[in-house]
C-alpha cells in the first residue's frame, strides 16, 4: 500500500482550511484516510499551520511520501528533515539548469 501525505480540503465554498493526513494514495482527496496529523489555514493573517511533528516524522521514517504542498509546510512547520530535503532539491535543479546550460551552448557552438 502506497502511502501519501497529502491535503484534505475542508471548509466553506470561497474559504476553504485543509487537514494534513496520511492516507492510501488510491483514495480520494477528500476521503478516507488513516491519520490526521495537522491542519493548514491559509486565509488567516499570517496562514495558519499546526502539524504533529513527532507523528510527521514516524510516517516519513515509514515510508510515506509526502506532496510537494505538505513538503513546503513541514518545512515551515519546522521538521528538520524536510527543510534538508528542500534544500538539497533545490540544490540539484540549479545543478541540472546549469548542465543544461552548458550543454545547449556547446551544441549552438557545433553547428
Amino acid at each position: 500500500m502506497a502511502v501519501k501525505i497529502r491535503l484534505m480540503r475542508m471548509g466553506m465554498k470561497k474559504a476553504p482550511y485543509y487537514r494534513v493526513v496520511v492516507a492510501d494514495s488510491r483514495s480520494p482527496r477528500d476521503g478516507r484516510f488513516i491519520e490526521n496529523i495537522g491542519i493548514y489555514h491559509p486565509h488567516t493573517d499570517p496562514s495558519r499551520v499546526e502539524i504533529d511533528a513527532d507523528k510527521a516524522r514516524d510516517w516519513l521514517a515509514k515510508g510515506a511520501q509526502p506532496t510537494e504542498a505538505v513538503v513546503n509546510l513541514l518545512a515551515i512547520a519546522g521538521i528538520e528533515e524536510m527543510a534538508q530535503r528542500k534544500q538539497a532539491a533545490k540544490e540539484l535543479r540549479a545543478k541540472q539548469a546549469a548542465g543544461r546550460e552548458r550543454s545547449g551552448k556547446a551544441k549552438s557552438t557545433k553547428g
